[in-house]
């Protein structure tokens, strides 16, 4: 009869989220950056690093996005900039909420002395500038890839997520069929993961999606800044040799706006989707909106009424 109700739950969620236009069309756009990624190897008609054209060409049939100015084909740079960016992203975000995840909803379950040791640990996360300790890390290791800055990223950027998992936690660590689950003999572990977690999964996949996009964020402006191996291919590292090789100045927009604007279409993509998510976690959402959907529906049956009578 539970897993019955939790299917019905899950599968109103998925509808809720499907009728939302805004969320279908983020999951359009962010599926089409996943697509590029995954097939990078046939998309891209060209070594990246290799420098085979004129330099400083604009796009044309047989370089879609033009040229580099040492001759490299953009548009190869950009499909293979895709695959890792997104791989950075998408792997730093699941792993920061994974921990974020651990630390949080344990502590807010167990309570006590658990609770205050690591929520003392997230407070001293939350309270470090990100931004600089990253960059403070990256000039210890030197010559990092994309994938060791995505790392450092997600074990640096859990403490927000685990402080929103703890406050949800401990809201849910009272409630009546918990309390039944202890006094049936349930492992910590099996209530965390079968009672706790199922209830939260709306507030987890938005956190999902923020920590992805603050990581492509991160990794992007750690390679612009030029702490990252420049020979690897990402967004943030096309931005940084547009920079170094003189495209604003020189008006080779082709090569800059590429990557900014994917940047700018994840970032919206991933909040075209909270849209949904805002409305499955948030119930007086979903009765707002049908109470401004039935109102519109009564102001067109009075009209339609005012001019039968006209």
């Amino acid at each position: 009869m539970k897993s019955l109700t939790s299917n019905k739950r899950k599968s109103g969620n998925l509808r809720l989220f499907f009728r939302n236009s805004k969320a279908v069309i983020g999951l359009v756009i962010f599926s089409v950056f996943v697509l590029i990624a995954i097939f990078a190897g046939w998309i891209a008609p060209y070594n990246p690093q290799v420098s085979q054209f004129l330099p400083m060409q604009p796009p044309s049939l047989q370089n879609l996005l033009g040229t580099t100015s040492t001759g490299q084909d953009i548009f190869s740079q950009f499909v293979w900039g895709t695959q890792t960016t997104m791989i950075v992203g998408v792997g730093a975000g699941l792993l920061s909420t994974f921990i974020g995840i651990l630390v949080g909803v344990y502590a807010g379950y167990k309570g006590g002395w658990v609770d205050s040791v690591l929520n003392t640990i997230a407070n001293i996360f939350l309270v470090l500038p990100g931004l600089a300790l990253l960059i403070l890390i990256e000039s210890y290791v030197k010559n990092t890839t994309p994938y060791s800055n995505g790392l450092i990223i997600a074990l640096t950027g859990w403490a927000w997520g685990a402080r929103v998992f703890r406050a949800q936690a401990m809201s849910l660590a009272g409630r009546d069929f918990i309390i039944a689950a202890k006094l049936s003999g349930a492992s910590d572990l099996r209530i965390i993961f079968v009672e706790i977690l199922p209830n939260m999964m709306s507030i987890i996949a938005a956190n999902v999606m923020y920590a992805c996009l603050g990581a492509i964020l991160a990794e992007s402006g750690l390679a612009y800044l030029g702490l990252e191996n420049l020979s690897s291919n990402s967004w943030g590292t096309m931005l940084y040799w547009a920079q170094a090789g003189g495209a604003m100045l020189g008006g080779a927009w082709w090569w800059f706006i590429p990557p900014g604007l994917a940047i700018a279409l994840v970032g919206m993509s991933f909040a075209l989707m909270n849209f949904s998510i805002d409305q499955i976690t948030n119930p007086r959402l979903r009765v707002r909106k049908m109470k401004n959907k039935a109102s519109g529906v009564r102001k067109v049956e009075s009209h339609g009424r005012e001019n039968a009578s006209a």
